[in-house]
């Protein structure tokens, strides 16, 4: 497995909601510090592989655990054990809201991506950020994503958040995933943090990050989900190889 980490992970322990620095700055800033930083991304990677580009917040970045721990890379080695062949990015940056990620979408998406799995809205939700700011975020990362890359399939990550601002605001922001996934026509995973979220024994102290074991349940959720649509992408291709190679002979 290629798998390129965009380590864009903050150095401090700030939890999911304590970030209030701008995305951009905080990007370079990682960079800078981290040795697996990749560079300007998307740039670096063959224009003729076939890539699943992670892109969210410090669940994606594997906040707290090694690069080889967090979720994206064990999804990583999954899609090598069945000889896939899928190259695996992680765009993964600490405390990112979907306003950041509105922002610096277009800078990673440099070069077409097979499937762009979209992680974020945890710390909106932790704000109290408008839901109507969310949803609209969210939408316009998908807008990008289908303007640069038509052919990318994308699958978007459902969150869920305790109801510490109401139960109303805590069903309404679980809602939002569905609701876009609908109107998108979109894979969508109802919860990624199934089976993780609330359990002290697979989060770190601060109660936010999976622990390793954590991100292995991740791993498995995740997984579930992108499987079929990777083994059905190949199979396309498979077939449309097959064809091409009849019409060459004939």
């Amino acid at each position: 497995m290629t798998f390129v980490r965009l380590s864009f992970a903050l150095l401090f322990a700030f939890a999911l909601g304590a970030c209030n620095s701008n995305s951009s700055t905080d990007a370079t800033t990682a960079q800078s510090k981290s040795p697996t930083a990749k560079g300007p991304g998307l740039q670096q990677r063959s224009t003729t592989g076939k890539s699943v580009l992670f892109f969210g917040n410090s669940l994606t970045a594997g906040y707290g655990v090694e690069p080889e721990e967090a979720f994206p890379a064990l999804v990583g080695k999954k899609i090598d054990s069945l000889g896939l062949g899928y190259e695996v990015i992680n765009a993964g940056l600490s405390g990112e809201t979907t306003a950041g990620g509105r922002s610096r979408v277009g800078w990673v998406l440099r070069q077409p991506v097979d499937v762009f799995v979209l992680e974020l809205g945890g710390n909106d939700g932790l704000r109290g950020l408008p839901l109507t700011d969310t949803r609209r975020n969210l939408q316009a990362i998908i807008d990008t994503v289908r303007r640069r890359s038509p052919n990318t399939q994308i699958v978007l990550a459902g969150m869920q958040i305790p109801p510490n601002l109401g139960p109303s605001y805590a069903a309404d922001f679980k809602a939002i995933y569905r609701e876009i996934a609908d109107k998108n026509e979109l894979v969508l995973i109802p919860f990624l943090l199934e089976g993780v979220g609330g359990n002290r024994r697979l989060n770190q102290p601060d109660g936010i990050h999976p622990t390793p074991a954590g991100h292995r349940i991740l791993a498995r959720t995740v997984w579930t989900v992108l499987q079929p649509l990777l083994e059905a992408q190949a199979s396309a291709q498979q077939a449309a190889d097959s064809a091409a190679l009849i019409m060459q002979e004939g």
